[in-house]
């Protein structure tokens, strides 16, 4: 048992030599383990990868962070969430984190991105880059009035039914 669980050890340990390679020379097994966990606690796949939340988040790692062609819509218009993979692989370190400094369009919570520290940005930024290129761009964004050629995810508060309403009294 002891030996299975060192050789699973050396392994993972092998796979993160083998990302930090892919995320370029700045990046260590720490910083790529550090961005895995950015990733995961941050939410990032919830949108960002098809099918993650549907399926419990028993997506392949290989798989993440491709974007996705759903649209989220409302008063701001139809966004899609971005390949960060692709996105990673187009931008500096520097570009990356004065872009996750600025304002986005919702749902994307800008705000949580502005309020991580500089080094777990920088981890995201590696880990994502360890990824490789994978998928297409995400759509363009639709402005308000306009209509999305793909499925979305209307994001517009609803009155409850009247049996709801009834129900609650």
């Amino acid at each position: 048992m002891k030996a299975a669980t060192s050789l699973a050890f050396a392994i993972a340990l092998v796979g993160l030599a083998a990302s930090a390679q892919a995320a370029g020379p700045t990046a260590d097994i720490g910083t790529i383990a550090r961005g895995k966990y950015v990733a995961v606690i941050g939410g990032c796949n919830d949108c960002h990868t098809p099918h993650y939340p549907e399926s419990g988040g028993k997506v392949p790692e290989s798989e993440w962070l491709a974007g996705a062609p759903v649209g989220f819509q409302g008063p701001w218009g139809t966004t899609y969430p971005a390949n960060l993979r692709l996105l990673a692989q187009s931008m500096s370190e520097t570009q990356w984190v004065a872009r996750f400094r600025t304002e986005m369009r919702p749902p994307m919570p800008w705000f949580n991105l502005v309020a991580m520290s500089d080094a777990d940005v920088r981890a995201l930024y590696h880990y994502v880059r360890s990824l490789g290129a994978k998928g297409e761009p995400a759509p363009a964004y639709v402005p308000p009035g306009q209509a999305a050629k793909t499925p979305v995810i209307v994001f517009v508060p609803q009155n409850p039914p009247v049996a709801v309403k009834a129900a609650a009294k």
